[in-house]
């Protein structure tokens, strides 16, 4: 969900005013899926790098995330959607954490889609966590090494019983993953789009799966015909 930054520097606005644009858009898009029947949908909210950013930047974004949860929770419940999170959330301030906790549990139990929240998250160290566990059981005799393949280190990221996700969409212009997912993104379609994130909306997002149905997914293979 890249350009909120842009978004708000064009029209002469302070940062955290994109990032308020950009969670409008996230409304409109999560709305969106569930009406197409999009069955789950991760965004990536805040990467494990976004840390290093200035401080009062860290503590808006954050705050904006509690408000964020706090009134969408009812809306969520209305229409069905599963929120789930994905990430080292230890960082996380106490208040963000038990926000976020909160509507995870609020709801736990609906069946429309899943709407997976990336937050102080980052490719690479959702691998290392996995390589970290699957170690912990060899040493502990719970694993053998000798059985362990890509199913075994699936089952140990962070969401396992997530699939991997068919279409990749990066808006902003960047073409870059930004350590988004890495393993599960092996056999991705990615689209790009120049669409500032806050600008993002149903249109632009069947735009996205209009260009995604028209390849051909071949996952290595040599398609005959």
């Amino acid at each position: 969900m890249d350009g909120n930054g842009r978004w708000a520097r064009k029209r002469l606005q302070p940062r955290i005013m994109g990032h308020r644009g950009g969670t409008r858009a996230t409304r409109r898009i999560v709305e969106a899926c569930g009406e197409i029947g999009v069955k789950y949908l991760t965004i990536y909210v805040f990467s494990s790098e976004n840390w290093a950013r200035p401080i009062l930047e860290v503590n808006a974004l954050m705050d904006l995330l509690v408000e964020m949860i706090r009134q969408e929770v009812d809306d969520l419940m209305k229409n069905n959607v599963k929120l789930q999170a994905l990430g080292n959330l230890s960082k996380l301030p106490e208040r963000t954490l038990k926000e976020l906790e909160w509507g995870i549990e609020r709801t736990r139990n609906n069946t429309g889609l899943v709407l997976n929240l990336a937050v102080s998250y980052g490719g690479r160290e959702e691998i290392v966590d996995a390589c970290r566990r699957i170690a912990e059981e060899a040493r502990e005799g719970r694993l053998d090494p000798a059985s362990i393949d890509e199913s075994t280190v699936s089952r140990h990221m962070y969401l396992p019983g997530v699939p991997d996700p068919e279409l990749l969409i990066r808006t902003g212009g960047d073409v870059r993953i930004s350590n988004f997912l890495l393993w599960e993104i092996a056999y991705t379609e990615l689209y790009v789009t120049p669409v500032l994130w806050p600008d993002f909306d149903k249109k632009e997002l069947l735009k996205a799966i209009e260009a995604y149905h028209g390849r051909q997914r071949r996952f290595g293979k040599v398609l005959e015909g």
